[in-house]
């Protein structure tokens, strides 16, 4: 597992914006193509667990990237 995470680490280091764009759209439609398989009555789950998901991961994105809009406008 922490050569996975080296390994990762590695790759966010070689990336440009563009790359993470490009991540982040096919997880977003890997996302999509899942949940279209998703049957009726266990849909109502998933999305609660989804937006779970998404708040648990969404609020420390965003608190680091203002800490880093931050630092960059203070120096």
């Amino acid at each position: 597992m922490k050569k996975l995470f080296m390994y990762a680490d590695r790759y966010l280091q070689k990336s440009s914006w563009k790359d993470m764009t490009l991540l982040k759209f096919c997880l977003f439609s890997m996302g999509l193509l899942a949940g279209m398989q998703i049957p009726a009555k266990g849909r109502k789950a998933a999305s609660v667990a989804a937006s779970a998901v998404f708040v648990l991961t969404y609020i420390p994105l965003m608190r680091k990237f203002i800490q880093v809009v931050l630092e960059q406008d203070c120096a």
